[in-house]
Parts: structure tokens; sequence; C-alpha cells
């Protein structure tokens, strides 16, 4: 059944957020990020963001919220990070009579530049949400004490710093980042988790374990996000017709492929198509 997604921001008398953006502090927009923030929120607060323009983080420091993970809702609780890249569905809310306490970071990247999370980048950590909360905590005392440039470049730098190390996560295993090249210069082959671990040399086995330990999702799941991930690129670039896309990222049918790119970007083909074209 097919979700019908709309721009949401709803906060909620009870919720209570703290948040700078790149027009109040210039070492924000120096490594692109548009706005940082914490918040403590409680239902019925909700955010969905059909095609946001930058990468994004959230991370859960206590309590209990959902999101909107590979096509479905997912619990996220203390620990968890959770990172998304540009012009995919954000979707999140809190849970009624559980608060949610989290850290988040939205970038502003142009369609002509790298983004920091790409195909490549995890979905979800286990862990790390404590190391950037402590940042972004510290870079609130100092805004709101003595504001030294200096100081908040540094807290800047930090949150900055976390972020893409966790978005580049193959640097201890070689192999593994060869997969992904591979896969990502021939999309449209015929990949099957057999062929995955073996062209990495590894079991189907310990290539699932890494797999979910790095990314948050199954070899395959991967598969299918960097296919979407070109599919975006395509849509935008081309205006070639869905049947002709979809051989391109791996797909005989622009049905199946139409289908996929719903659950992984929140909205068809030519929805998406159409908000991103200028004017």
């Amino acid at each position: 059944m097919l979700t019908t997604w709309q721009e949401t921001t709803i906060d909620g008398p009870r919720t209570r957020r703290w948040s700078l953006d790149r027009r109040e502090c210039p070492e924000l927009a120096a490594h692109r990020i548009a706005w940082l923030g914490l918040d403590v929120v409680h239902a019925p607060y909700r955010r969905v963001r059909l095609a946001p323009s930058g990468s994004f983080l959230l991370a859960t420091l206590e309590g209990e919220g959902r999101v909107w993970l590979e096509g479905r809702w997912q619990r996220v609780g203390p620990g968890a990070v959770c990172l998304a890249p540009p012009r995919v569905l954000n979707a999140f809310h809190a849970v009624p009579g559980k608060p949610w306490h989290f850290a988040w970071m939205r970038y502003e990247e142009s369609a002509g530049l790298r983004p920091l999370v790409g195909a490549n980048s995890p979905l979800r950590l286990a862990t790390g949400a404590e190391d950037i909360g402590r940042v972004l905590q510290g870079l609130r005392a100092e805004w709101e004490g003595g504001r030294s440039a200096a100081l908040v470049h540094h807290w800047v730098s930090l949150a900055h710093g976390h972020l893409a190390r966790w978005a580049r996560p193959w640097h201890g295993d070689s192999r593994i980042g060869e997969l992904w090249a591979a896969v990502a210069a021939d999309l449209p082959a015929d990949w099957k988790l057999s062929t995955l671990a073996l062209r990495c040399r590894l079991s189907t086995e310990h290539l699932r374990r890494v797999c979910r330990r790095e990314l948050g999702r199954t070899p395959m799941e991967h598969v299918t996000y960097m296919r979407m991930q070109h599919a975006q690129e395509l849509l935008e670039e081309r205006d070639d017709k869905l049947e002709a896309i979809a051989p391109l990222v791996g797909y005989h049918s622009a049905v199946v492929f139409s289908r996929a790119f719903v659950r992984c970007v929140g909205m068809t083909p030519s929805q998406y198509r159409e908000r991103r074209r200028p004017g």
C-alpha cells in the first residue's frame, strides 16, 4: 500500500528545542551545516521532509522514538545514530508516553557536490550518540556563554568530524570497500548475496554480519539502496521514461523499479522528478 507523505512540522506543547543555524553562526556554513540542535520531544511531535537538500544525522541520547528507515517505521533507542543522504525522505516522530531526547544535524549540499552521507554510508549505527551529544552540548554551552569564535569553531569542527567518520565506514576492511566499489560500477548486474560474498572472499554469513554492523542493513538491502541513489541522479539529469531508467539500475520492469523506489525514497519516480525540477 502506497503511503501518502506530506511535509510535516508538529512540535506539541511539551517539546523543548535548542537549535543553531548558519545565519547566526558562520562556523556552521564553513562545513555546509545548515542547522543543528538538541531536542527533548513528546508526542505529538512529528517531522516529515520529503526531499531535503543535504545529509542528515539524528542521534538518540535518551528515551525512544520512531524513524522511517528502509520503507518501514523502526524504533531507535539510546545510543543509536541514524544517517540519511540528500533527497531521500526523512520522517520521525515521538512515541506517546515516551520522552525522546536527541541531537541532530542537517546539511545544505547542492546537487553538484558530493554529499557527506552517500550510497556507501551507514543507515544506522548502534553506538555513537553519546559522542555527538557531548559535542553539541559543548557547543551550546559555549554559544550561550563566552561565544569565543575559536571555541565555537572547535566544537563545530568536532561535530562535523564525527559525522564524516561515520559516513565512511570501510577503513578497517579494504575488501568490503572494494566490493561496494565494484557494485557501484555495475549496478545493472544480477547481484545476489552469494555473488557479493564471493566477490569479497567472505562467507555469506560474515558479509551479512559486517553489513548489519557497519551499515544497519543487509547486503542486498544495500544493493537496492545504491541503485535508488543512482536512480535519483538519473531522474534529475534525464528525461528518459522509466522503462529506460529501470534497466540502468538493475530492474527489468518499470513497475518493480517504481515499487522499490517508493519504499526507499517515499514517493514515486514521477513525483520525485517533478519535485526536483526547477521552477
